[in-house]
């Protein structure tokens, strides 16, 4: 398997869903994901009794792939809001290194 980056899924979502998805419409599919990893989470740590198969990693993914959605409809190129994103919060904390000299 290769290894898939941010820009390839977003391209490839933003053909998925480049026809009759809203960004509003692909929130709501996030939110009930989150609601999922939840339940989830208060299955694995003893909250709720375990009732389903669901996996922590399957309700993970579903949550990056409707965020990679939502940004992808809205020309968002992640990859390059995430460095940025990291550059500020580095300043803002005073924290080395940052991501961009992490993968450089």
């Amino acid at each position: 398997m290769s290894d898939l980056t941010i820009k390839e899924l977003q391209d490839y979502l933003k053909g998925k869903y480049k026809e009759g998805r809203t960004s509003s419409g692909l929130f709501i599919k996030l939110v009930e994901e989150i609601g999922e990893v939840a339940e989830v989470l208060n299955q694995l740590e003893g909250r709720k009794k375990q009732t389903d198969s669901s996996s922590l990693e399957n309700e993970l993914v579903d949550v990056l792939h409707y965020t990679l959605a939502i940004a992808s409809i809205n020309n968002i190129d992640l990859t390059r809001a995430i460095i940025e994103k990291d550059k500020k919060a580095a300043v803002k904390y005073n924290q080395t290194p940052t991501l961009e000299e992490f993968i450089s």
